[in-house]
């Protein structure tokens, strides 16, 4: 059943706030200690929300389904979508919820980070539209597993997407409680494309290595496009492998590269761009987010994207 369709990308968010501290200094020790640290950063955070405004950015049209609070995390948030192209009319500033945030220990070369997840599960079955689902060429789900309180209705809302002619994307991100499961197998035989790095899909399928991971999955999903990071990516597909480098860039930090890659590789996707196309758009998007500090202010407009190609 194909419709007419006035959206591009849809996504839920999990819409919460960076506060990024960065340097050697940010390992913290107990014990009443004080560190210091090189610099902070206040950004929007988020694996939707990231993905979201690089999408708007390539020229989608991006609408956001998500709830913040009436604080200044969440105006960051608003105005942070809003300047990037997003379509946010669903997106609730609720008076009774805190915005989410995550304080983020950036090293450079590697993050830990530690969550108050606030809004970032505050959307439920009811602030999804049934106009939206029947109006979306591709709905991607991000954060899964902190996103606890629509998951159970994800399986209704995927076959009502792929009735109405759209195609479902999916990266789960970490899930802090290691299960790896909440009613996920349940769903990706319905997935078209795969996002995970490493290290997830090898906890996902409980499996030692990369290959044996694939092996577990490709039969299930039809494309497997897994972040390497500084390695880039390689994607699975009809039996087939394809690599995709990423470009040597002075790295800020790593905050919403994988986002940005996930965008990228939708904008190659739903333009009917060859997998290798796709996968060189996402590692161009996910290495240029990288050169800036926070998620979204190194993410590439279309111009600069393409002019990489």
């Amino acid at each position: 059943m194909q419709m007419d369709k006035s959206i591009d990308i849809l996504t839920i968010g999990d819409l919460c706030a960076d506060v990024i501290l960065s340097g050697d200094g940010v390992v913290p020790e107990f014990g009443q200690k004080e560190k210091l640290i090189d610099d902070y950063d206040i950004e929007m955070g988020g694996s939707c929300s990231i993905f979201a405004c690089q999408a708007a950015k390539l020229g989608l049209r991006t609408v956001m389904i998500g709830k913040i609070g009436c604080d200044p995390f969440g105006e960051v948030i608003y105005e942070t979508m809003k300047s990037s192209g997003v379509d946010t009319r669903y997106v609730i500033r609720d008076p009774a919820s805190k915005t989410g945030v995550t304080v983020i220990l950036n090293t450079g070369k590697d993050r830990a980070m530690l969550t108050y997840t606030g809004t970032i599960d505050a959307v439920g079955r009811a602030d999804v539209p049934e106009e939206i689902l029947e109006s979306v060429r591709h709905l991607h789900i991000g954060s899964y597993f902190l996103i606890k309180k629509i998951q159970p209705f994800y399986p209704e809302i995927i076959k009502k997407v792929k009735k109405c002619g759209g195609t479902i994307s999916l990266d789960t991100n970490w899930d802090p409680a290691e299960k790896w499961d909440d009613g996920l197998w349940d769903i990706l035989p319905y997935i078209d494309i795969f996002f995970p790095n490493e290290n997830e899909i090898k906890a996902i399928t409980r499996r030692d290595s990369l290959e044996k991971a694939v092996a577990e999955l490709e039969g299930m999903v039809p494309i497997i496009a897994i972040k390497k990071g500084e390695d880039g990516a390689e994607v699975h597909t009809d039996g087939k492998v394809y690599y995709a480098k990423a470009l040597p860039v002075k790295v800020a930090d790593t905050v919403g590269a994988g986002d940005s890659f996930d965008a990228g590789f939708l904008y190659g996707y739903l333009g009917g761009a060859s997998v290798q196309e796709c996968a060189q758009f996402g590692c161009i998007c996910g290495s240029l987010n990288a050169r800036m500090a926070g998620g979204t202010k190194g993410q590439p407009k279309l111009e600069e994207l393409l002019s990489y190609k």
